[in-house]
């Protein structure tokens, strides 16, 4: 064992400066075993992939070697809440148990920060009318305001009060493309610029998935002058990695940047003399041609393919018209380049948008393929989607994949937006290109990686080739604390009376409990019909889509007794401790949506290499989407719960048994008796259950 190791270990032990130091600190075998792998793949630059179940204290595993080595250190997290609680909270707890002063920086996105150009340009729209839609919008501007002139940091998260999704975001931030850099006015006094510096100079720096892509990818988003000198990279929650990566690997262009940037042109015109009469035609088109496409693309699917989209001849003349008036306003800002940085920003976005709207709308040439479409002459394999279209029998999704780039292109519409995507199917290269640039050593760690105790799937995903793995089970006492119950006699999941039957088999469940429920439905529809007849029940409902997330997960808390209908988002980066979440239902197996036009080409690629798209892509994707949700119910020694499996399938189809492998030893149950008597006794009756994974 390392010197690192052998330290690492001993900071965590019953004995350790962490249990002097820090209340209510629990020394845990599993985190020494955890710390101890860290720190020998520090020690060694080596790729370590671990998983660490619930309950095994894995940030302060990581912090401790972190903090030990002295390294300069990157730590990056699923999410910016993630990020905020480690930095704010995790990290100065450690850091001080070990009386070591490292210094540290947290850094996100740009988007986060204010932009002060920006706002003062938006501080001369008029009140009424304008980009403020509402006398709330113009109030939470005017706290903007307020805040801006006493902040130090200029991170948005600090005004609790504004909703992530606020249209006065992107009037308040820059983004990559409109930022001004050196030229701006406040460059001097660029929150961004400030954070980067904090950075470069930071021993440990605390960033979330997207920014670090963001920055592996070349997007300039992140701290480009700070990865070559990092000698280690911790990412937390690393099972989001590759979609995140999918995307930041990729390219898109979407209605709000196309209006943003004929408002920001037009925004520019009030400091230059004459350039209002040469620019506002232009831009008035360009934010009319950006609706237009959205209106033409209201007979389309949600989502879908370049080729769905552009067999519709409406469509085709829409982004027709959304090519020229591109053209036409960057044609009218050519002329104003000199007049104003502004202007010169405006005119290379205008460029670059038609760059990319010509390359997601360019014909692929595959070999042997004149429309992309297949055959229809899969293997028919196992129905991941128990009676939904088979993959296999796709009839246009692979159209977006030019011959020689393993890319696909895609559309997505919002209720009044639009977004064109280009996204790779592998990002395992590009992943593993860039680790071995770094020369670093690199930890990938979360509660869900393995698939029946394999790395395979997300290793493959990862680019990791060898790498170390270490797999730690929750630490709980699974016989006493949990039980797993499956409902019998219920209908197959595609059936039509299967929603009814679903509630049928649940309300003596939610009795048995009084409520204090999630339940997680893999459709908005399920969660709509559940929601409908759960209403007017004994329990406060609370029901995703009726108020913002935190917010109902708040309320959740402090009723005490509610339940909560949810969809895919509440099965990850929740966390409800204590009596309030004694009970999560899953509805169905989650695998995903069948018409995801990205995990559609992906399956299809997997077939064209030979391989089997369901045991391969589908389903190991589906048993880690089932651990997230099966993960919130225990989250403390305290905890006791009931996880409820609905789905027939997990006893009667073979591939049933690998998501019951994977999941924690709990005792499992078909009789809704043992679910009553759990909850009717202090702990539950033993002897009466099938233990562990029988």
């Amino acid at each position: 064992m390392t010197d690192l190791a052998s330290n690492s270990r001993a900071a965590l032990a019953a004995d350790g400066v962490l249990a002097r130091e820090i209340p209510g600190f629990v020394a845990r075998p599993a985190q020494q075993r955890l710390t101890e792998a860290i720190a020998e793949a520090f020690d060694q630059r080596g790729e370590l992939l671990a998983e660490a179940g619930t309950g095994t204290g894995k940030t302060f595993a990581y912090l401790v070697p972190v903090l030990l080595s002295g390294m300069k250190t990157i730590i990056s997290t699923g999410t910016k809440a993630l990020q905020d609680q480690l930095y704010h909270r995790d990290l100065p707890r450690v850091r001080d148990a070990l009386g070591i002063g490292l210094s540290t920086a947290l850094l996100k996105g740009r988007a986060n920060y204010l932009c002060r150009y920006r706002l003062e340009h938006a501080k001369g729209e008029p009140r009424s009318g304008g980009l403020f839609g509402s006398r709330e919008q113009v109030s939470q501007f005017q706290r903007i305001v307020a805040w801006s002139g006493r902040t130090r940091m200029g991170d948005l998260a600090e005004l609790e009060a504004l909703p992530e999704d606020s249209p006065l975001l992107p009037m308040v931030t820059s983004t990559a493309e409109n930022c001004l850099g050196s030229e701006c006015p406040f460059w001097s006094e660029c929150f961004v610029v400030q954070a980067r510096q904090r950075a470069q100079s930071a021993d440990l720096v605390v960033v979330n998935h997207h920014l670090l892509l963001a920055d592996l990818a070349l997007k300039q988003e992140g701290f480009g002058e700070i990865l070559p000198g990092a000698q280690a990279f911790v990412v937390d929650e690393a099972h989001q990695l590759p979609e995140l990566a999918a995307q930041f690997f990729g390219e898109g262009l979407g209605a709000r940047p196309l209006v943003e940037l004929a408002r920001d042109a037009l925004a520019e015109c009030k400091d230059v003399t004459g350039a209002l009469a040469v620019v506002q035609v232009p831009a008035q088109q360009l934010e009319h041609a950006t609706r237009a496409v959205r209106a033409a693309m209201e007979i389309l699917p949600a989502r879908g393919t370049r080729l769905r989209a552009l067999h519709e001849p409406a469509v085709c003349d829409a982004f027709d018209d959304l090519v020229a008036a591109l053209a036409r306003l960057a044609q009218a800002l050519a002329g104003l380049r000199g007049a104003s940085s502004g202007f010169d920003a405006c005119h290379a976005r205008a460029q670059d948008f038609a760059a990319r709207l010509a390359r997601w709308r360019a014909r692929p040439r595959r070999v042997g393929a004149d429309d992309g479409s297949d055959d229809g002459s899969g293997d028919g394999f196992e129905d991941a989607h128990a009676g939904e279209r088979s993959v296999d029998a796709s009839d246009d999704f692979d159209d977006g994949m030019p011959a020689g780039d393993d890319d696909v292109r895609w559309y997505e519409l919002s209720p009044r937006g639009f977004r064109l995507q280009r996204t790779p199917l592998d990002v395992s290269a590009p992943l593993r290109a860039h680790r071995e640039k770094s020369h670093a050593a690199w930890v990938f760690t979360s509660a869900t990686l393995a698939v029946s105790g394999d790395f395979h799937h997300v290793a493959t995903r990862l680019g990791l080739v060898a790498p170390t793995t270490l797999l730690q089970p929750s630490p709980f006492d699974w016989n006493t604390q949990a039980l797993c119950y499956l409902p019998p006699a219920l209908p197959e999941p595609m059936s039509r009376g299967y929603n009814s039957a679903l509630i049928a088999a649940l309300r003596p469940v939610l009795e048995a409990s009084a409520g204090r429920a999630f339940v997680l439905f893999a459709s908005h529809r399920a969660l709509r019909e559940a929601a409908d007849a759960l209403r007017g029940g004994p329990w406060p409902l609370f029901v995703q889509g009726d108020a913002p997330r935190h917010v109902l997960l708040q309320r959740f808390r402090e009723s005490g007794n509610g339940v909560l209908l949810g969809a895919a988002s509440f099965r990850e980066g929740v966390d409800v401790a204590g009596a309030a979440l004694s009970v999560v239902v899953i509805d169905k197996l989650p695998f995903a949506a069948p018409d995801d036009p990205v995990f559609e080409a992906r399956l299809d690629a997997v077939r064209r290499a030979g391989g089997n798209p369901f045991r391969d892509e589908q389903l190991p994707q589906a048993v880690i989407a089932l651990k997230q949700g099966a993960g919130r119910l225990i989250r403390s020694e305290s905890d006791r719960g009931v996880l409820v499996l609905c789905d027939p399938r997990l006893l009667g189809k073979s591939y049933g048994r690998i998501f019951l492998d994977s999941l924690p030893p709990l005792p499992r149950t078909r009789d809704v008796a043992d679910v009553q008597a759990f909850f009717a006794a202090e702990s539950p009756a033993s002897g009466l259950l099938e233990s562990g994974h029988g």
